[in-house]
Formats: C-alpha cells, structure tokens, sequence
C-alpha cells in the first residue's frame, strides 16, 4: 500500500514538473507582475496624496479667505439674518458647501446642517482651533473644515465633496490594473521569445540525438555564432563521429564474419544432404546425430542470414523497395491462408493496397507467425485495422502471454524473455522479433505487444505492426 502511494506521488510530481522553457517564461512574468505591481502602487500613493493634498490645500485657501470676508463684514449686532446677503459675496468652489454659526444659531446649506458636523471638529472650533478632517457623510467622502471666528462668537464651516477625486482614483486604479496586465503578458512573451532563443541550441542537440537515436548516423551540429556553442558542437559532432565509426566498424565486422561463414555453411549443407540421401544405412545413433546436426545447421544459417540483415541496419545500408501490395491477398498469401486461423479484414480489405517494401513486410509478419507457433501454442487470430494516419496488423496468439517486464526487452536482439539462456530445440535465434522492429521503423511505424482484448492477464499475447499512411484505396 505504501510502495503504491509512493509510485502515485512519483508519478504526480513528475506530471507537475514544468519545462526549463515555461519556467523561464513564468519567472519572467512573476518578474513583470511584480514590478508592475510596485510601479502600479507606488503610482497610486503618490497621485492619491498629491491629488488630496492638492485638493485640501485649495480647499482651506478658499475656507480661510470666505472666513476672513465674514469676520470683515460682521458687526457685534449681526444676526443670522444679516448672512444671506453675506455669503452671496463669497469666493464659491464648485463641490462644496458652507455653514455659518452665529452664536446658537446657524446657517445650513441646501443638504446639510449642524448634525452632520463630526464632533471632533466642533470641538476645535469650540476651543477657538482651526481644524478640518476627511469622513463620509450621506455615503459620500467629504473634507470638512472649520475656522472659528475670534472677534465674535461665530465659526465658518467649509463642507467640499470629494466624490469626484474618488472617481479619478478609481479610474486610476483601473489603468494601472490594465497596464500591469499588459505589462505581465509582455514580460511572459518576452521570456517565451528569449527561452526559444536560449534554447535553441539544446533543442538542436536534442534533435540530432533523437536522428542519431533514429538511425541516421551522419546527423551533425551546424557551428553556432557563438564560441561557448560552436564548442559544444564540436563536441558533440566529435563523439557522434566516434560513434558512427563504431557502428560502422562493428556492422563491417559482423557482415564480414556472415559472409566468411556463408562458404562453410554451404559445404556443411551440402556435407549433411549427403548423409541424409544415405540415411536408412546408419545406425540409429547417427540418424539421432544426423537429426540434430541437421537442426542446429538449419538454425545456424539462419542466424547467419538474420545477422547479415542486422548489420544492414547497423551499416546504415538497409532501403526500402516500395510496392503496392494488396492487404488481404497479401496478408492470406504470408499465411498460406492457414484454416486454424481466423482472420479479421476492413470492409474495404479487397479494395484497400499498401505502398510497402513486399519481402521487409512479409518476413515481419512471418516472424510473428513464427513466434506465436513456437511460443504461443500457435497463432489465432490476424486482425487489420486502418484509420485516417495508419494502418494496424495484429497477430493473436493462445499462449500463456508476455508480462510487463518482459515486453521491455522482448524485441531486444536475442532476447527470449523467461527462456533466456535455455537451450531448447525450437530452433530459434533470438532475432526474429528485432528485425520486426527494425522493419517496422524503416517503415517509419512501430510495433509493440499487449494483452488480448478484453482478457486477463496470462491468456494469450497480440503483436501489433503499426505503418504510418502507408495505405489509399483503389
């Protein structure tokens, strides 16, 4: 239970891992979300006080002289009566309105009166103390001022609204979002653009590993204006160099040793043929021993024969000879049109061809067919699928299956899975199902292997050859 929770975690954070290109471009766009959020606010601070304090500034100037005006204009006997005429000759600022005390009584404006004074202030102006404070009246933010009127016991109050500073505020505060949006994508943008750019090279080497990987051999790096890259591949051209040069001498080894053991082989068939004309006059013994020489002969030559196709691919050298081959003919003449078999065809299977190299294709799927006779109690079903991009040819067997680890290594050369370094006298080479490989990617396709559908594990195997459009309709 604890060895599969900890594959699941394994398997999540390997899923949450991010690209070195993606985190560049996050960290970019962290980078730009975060200096635009410190531009944005520090923006903020500065235009909101410069605006309040510009605001409050005229406010208490315009306060202070319609302030001065009244105490110039009153007299000991003036009355709440005598200030209409007054305050028509004061300085008037658009937003704000004006209260006037005169002893007990006061002056409202057209929404406010004396409650709507915050007491702070009227203590203040109470102690003959100029004061002014922001608070919200009505749902409103408002600057409130009050100057108190020494020579008399009067008090100017000064109510300006800043509704429309909060507006601009607002709308201030909408520009910077956007523009830090704005600068938050660029920054991603420009780290995508820089990581591409970065990458490049890496990207490069990783190609033409995956070409090397892929069999082509003289894949090299193109020199860089750069001289940290341009030695970076020179290096990896220096060793993908070496490398083709091993591959090349090995496959020449191995296809001379084939060639040299071909006049050999001959005469030991030619040999054995001879003694088995002569059978019936040798002891039982020797017919035993004819029988098993005979075998391990037939098996030799076809090792031989399969290595030689092997160092083709290693040398580079195997091409293909592309035919138009029609799939259910082809497909029943591989098989002899065996009646133990049940075979499952596309409607258009009479009609339907396949642009194929004919001798690579029928010897993969003879070597399934072999495979499943000697180690699938015999095949049992050839199932061809086509879709818009391929075509699948499965081979079913009723062998006793392949497990997962050993699918891994099965079309490794010379790989017989659990029988691995039995020696039996099934007669294989341990080849077979390399070269399927191998002719399935000259093909530009692939093959692997699976269970049954719809079975358990255990209950038999299917072998899939997957051709990429390598299919069209007559």
């Amino acid at each position: 239970m604890l060895n599969k929770e900890h594959d699941q975690s394994e398997i999540l954070s390997y899923k949450l891992k991010l690209g070195l290109r993606t985190r560049i471009s996050l960290f970019f766009a962290v980078g730009g979300l975060l200096i635009s959020i410190g531009l944005s606010g520090a923006t903020l601070v500065l235009t909101r006080q410069q605006l309040i304090d510009s605001r409050e500034n005229a406010a208490s100037a315009f306060a202070l002289t319609n302030a001065t005006r009244l105490s110039n204009q009153l007299t000991p006997d003036s009355s709440v009566e005598d200030l209409p005429s007054i305050v028509d000759s004061m300085t008037k600022i658009e937003g704000s309105q004006r209260l006037i005390r005169i002893g007990n009584d006061w002056l409202p404006s057209q929404e406010l009166d004396r409650e709507d004074i915050p007491e702070n202030i009227l203590k203040r102006v109470t102690e003959l103390k100029a004061g002014q404070l922001r608070v919200e009246i009505n749902g409103k933010t408002r600057l409130v001022l009050g100057i108190p009127l020494q020579l008399f016991d009067a008090a100017y109050f000064a109510i300006v609204d800043l509704t429309d500073l909060e507006e601009t505020l607002d709308d201030l505060r909408i520009i910077l979002f956007g523009a830090g949006a704005g600068v938050t994508s660029l920054a991603a943008l420009l780290g995508w653009w820089i990581s591409r750019r970065t990458l490049r090279p890496l990207r490069n080497v990783r190609e033409a590993a995956e070409a090397i990987a892929g069999g082509r051999l003289d894949t090299r790096l193109i020199r860089q204006s750069d001289p940290d890259l341009d030695r970076l591949s020179e290096s990896f051209n220096e060793m993908a160099r070496a490398l083709e040069e091993r591959i090349h001498r090995d496959a020449r080894f191995a296809s001379e040793v084939s060639h040299e053991l071909r006049s050999p082989l001959t005469t030991l068939k030619a040999s054995v043929g001879v003694l088995e004309s002569r059978k019936n006059e040798l002891s039982k013994r020797s017919q035993t021993a004819l029988d098993l020489l005979s075998r391990d002969l037939e098996r030799f030559n076809r090792l031989v024969s399969e290595l030689l196709e092997i160092s083709g691919y290693d040398a580079g050298a195997a091409s293909l000879e592309l035919e138009e081959v029609n799939v259910a003919q082809f497909i029943q003449a591989t098989t002899r049109n065996d009646t133990s078999i049940t075979y499952m065809l596309p409607p258009n299977a009479d009609s339907l061809v396949m642009n194929v190299d004919k001798r690579r294709l029928a010897r993969a799927l003879s070597n399934l067919l072999d495979n499943a006779y000697r180690y699938g109690n015999g095949p049992t079903l050839i199932e061809v699928s086509t879709n818009e991009n391929s075509i699948q040819i499965a081979v079913e067997d009723a062998g006793p299956g392949i497990s997962i680890e050993e699918r891994k290594i099965i079309f490794d050369r010379f790989s017989r899975g659990s029988s691995s370094g039995q020696r039996g006298d099934d007669g294989g080479t341990g080849l077979g199902l390399s070269l399927v490989q191998e002719d399935a990617r000259l093909h530009g396709g692939k093959v692997w292997v699976e269970n049954l559908k719809g079975s358990e594990a255990g209950t038999g195997s299917r072998f899939v050859i997957e051709l990429p459009t390598l299919k069209k309709e007559i």
